[in-house]
C-alpha cells in the first residue's frame, strides 16, 4: 500500500512553487504508462474469463440441457460469491498490499476457470460459478483502490475510463476469440467446443498472475521505478488534492451509517443491471436477430464494444477537464436507456438491433468508469477501502439479478424484449438518482 506521507499541511502554493505543470504532468505520464496498461490487461482476461460463460450458452445449454433460468442463475450466482467477499478482500488488500493480493486473484480465478471443462449438472455449475465470484471478488474494487494511491481525484475520471476500456477491449477480442475457439475446437480430443474456450481462455490468468508478483508495486514508496522528487511529487499532488476531511480517520461502521455510502450504491446497482444485462446476454440477443454461426455471432458482438471504447474516453477526459460529473453520468445512462428500447423493438432487424445495441453499450460501459470519481472524491485511505468494496459489492448484486431476471423472462415470454425494457428503466432510475446527488460532493 502507499505509506509515502507528505506533510498533510503543506500549502498548495508551496507545492505548485516546488513542482512546475511540466514536471507533475511528466511525472504521471510516467506512472500511466508503467500501470494502467497493466492493469487493463489483468482487467481484459479477468472480465472475458467473468462473462465467456455468455458464450458457452450457445452450446452448452443444448449440450447439458440447461433452460435460460438456469443459465441465467448461474450466471448471475457468481455475485452472490462476489458480495460476501469484497469486502474483506478489499480491506486485506489494503492491509497487505496490491502486489500480492491481485496477483492471488488472479491464480485462483484461473484454475476455478478451467474447472469448469468437468461441469456435467446446474447443481456443479452454480457451485463454480459461486467460487468463481469468491476468488476474483475484490479485483475491480481493489483496483481502484489502488489507483486512488496514485491519481487525485481531478485526474481518476479519464484514468479510469482508460482501465475500464478493458471490458470493450475485452468484447472487442474476447468475443470473436471465443467463437472461434468454439467452432474451430468443437470435438476436438473428446471436448466440446465450449469446454475448449474455458480451458485455454484460463490460461492467461494464471500466467498474469505469476507475472503480477514480479511487476506491481504496492504504491507509491515502493516504486523503484520513479525517483524521490517523483515520488513527493505525485504524494504532494494527493494530499494536496484531498479534502480536509478525508485528512481523519473513519470507522467501518462510520462508512455503514454514512447516508452518502447507499446513495452511491443505489446508483450503481441501476448501471451494473445494464452493464451485465449487455455482456452476458449481447452473444444471444445477436443470435436471435437471425445470426448463424459462433464465430459470425463473435464478430457481430464486438462492434458495440467499439462503439464503447470511443465514448467512456471522450466522456472521462471531458468529465476530468470541466470537472463535472454528474451530466456526465446522466446523459449515457438515458442513450443506453434508449439503445436498449429501440434493439428491444427492433429485435428481429440485424441492422437496426445492432446500431442500437451500440449505444446501450457506449451509455452502460461509460457509466461505470465515470460513476467511480462520484464516490472516491469523498472518500480515501482505509475508508475508501470499505467504501469502495460496499458500494461495488451491494451494485455488483445487480450481476446476480440481471442474467437471472432475463433468463426468467425469456423463458416466461420466449423474448428478451420485456428484460430489456427493464434494463432500460434502471438506466433512467440511475440518471434520475445521480441527478438528485449534490453536484459540490462530487465535482471535485
Amino acid at each position: 500500500m502507499n505509506s509515502y506521507q507528505p506533510a498533510a499541511s503543506r500549502p498548495v502554493a508551496a507545492h505548485a512553487a516546488q513542482a512546475g505543470a511540466a514536471e507533475v504532468e511528466r511525472t504521471y505520464k510516467k506512472v500511466f504508462w508503467r500501470i494502467v496498461p497493466f492493469l487493463m490487461l489483468c482487467y481484459v482476461v479477468a472480465y472475458l474469463d467473468r462473462v465467456n460463460v455468455g458464450f458457452a450458452k450457445l452450446q452448452m445449454s443444448q449440450d447439458l440441457a440447461f433452460s435460460e433460468t438456469v443459465f441465467g442463475l448461474g450466471a448471475g450466482v457468481f455475485f452472490i460469491g462476489y458480495f460476501l467477499f469484497e469486502l474483506p478482500s478489499n480491506i486485506l488488500m489494503h492491509k497487505l498490499g496490491a502486489r500480492i493480493w491481485i496477483a492471488r486473484i488472479m491464480i485462483t480465478w484461473g484454475v476455478l476457470s478451467a474447472v469448469f471443462v468437468f461441469v456435467k449438472t446446474p447443481t456443479q455449475f452454480y457451485l463454480l460459478r459461486f467460487l468463481l465470484g469468491l476468488a476474483e471478488a475484490g479485483f475491480y474494487p481493489g483496483v481502484i483502490l489502488y489507483l486512488t494511491y496514485w491519481f487525485p481525484s481531478h485526474r481518476r475520471a479519464k484514468i479510469i475510463a482508460v482501465f475500464m476500456s478493458a471490458i470493450p477491449v475485452s468484447g472487442i477480442f474476447g468475443n470473436p476469440l471465443s467463437g472461434w475457439i468454439m467452432q474451430s475446437f468443437h470435438n476436438s480430443s473428446g471436448l466440446a467446443g465450449w469446454q475448449w474456450m474455458f480451458l485455454i481462455e484460463a490460461i492467461p490468468a494464471i500466467a498474469i498472475g505469476i507475472a503480477t508478483i514480479l511487476y506491481l508495486d504496492n504504491g507509491i514508496a515502493s516504486a523503484k521505478w520513479l525517483s524521490n522528487t517523483e515520488k513527493r511529487v505525485l504524494a504532494d499532488e494527493i494530499a494536496a488534492a484531498q479534502p480536509q476531511e478525508q485528512t481523519h480517520k473513519h470507522s467501518l461502521g462510520a462508512v455503514f451509517r454514512d447516508p452518502r455510502t447507499w446513495w452511491m450504491s443505489l446508483i450503481y446497482f441501476a448501471f451494473v443491471t445494464g452493464q451485465y444485462g449487455l455482456t452476458f446476454w449481447m452473444p444471444t440477443l445477436v443470435k436471435s436477430t437471425g445470426v448463424t454461426g459462433a464465430f459470425n455471432i463473435g464478430l457481430l458482438s464486438a462492434i458495440p464494444f467499439l462503439c464503447a471504447i470511443v465514448v467512456m474516453n471522450v466522456m472521462g477526459h471531458s468529465a476530468d477537464k470541466r470537472r463535472e460529473r454528474r451530466w456526465h453520468l446522466i446523459v449515457p445512462a438515458l442513450f443506453g436507456a434508449v439503445g436498449f428500447t429501440v434493439a428491444a423493438s427492433f429485435a428481429d432487424n440485424t441492422m437496426v438491433s445492432i446500431a442500437f445495441l451500440s449505444l446501450a453499450a457506449a451509455g452502460v460501459l461509460t457509466c461505470a468508469p465515470l460513476f467511480w470519481s462520484l464516490p472516491t472524491a469523498f472518500m480515501s485511505g482505509a475508508s475508501a477501502a470499505a467504501g469502495i468494496a460496499i458500494i461495488n459489492s451491494i451494485g455488483n448484486l445487480a450481476g446476480f439479478a440481471s442474467p437471472y431476471m432475463i433468463g426468467y423472462l425469456k423463458d416466461l415470454t420466449h423474448s428478451t424484449q420485456t428484460g430489456m425494457y427493464v434494463l432500460a428503466v434502471m438506466l433512467v432510475i440511475g440518471a434520475i438518482a445521480t441527478w438528485l446527488t449534490p453536484a459540490k460532493l462530487v465535482n471535485r
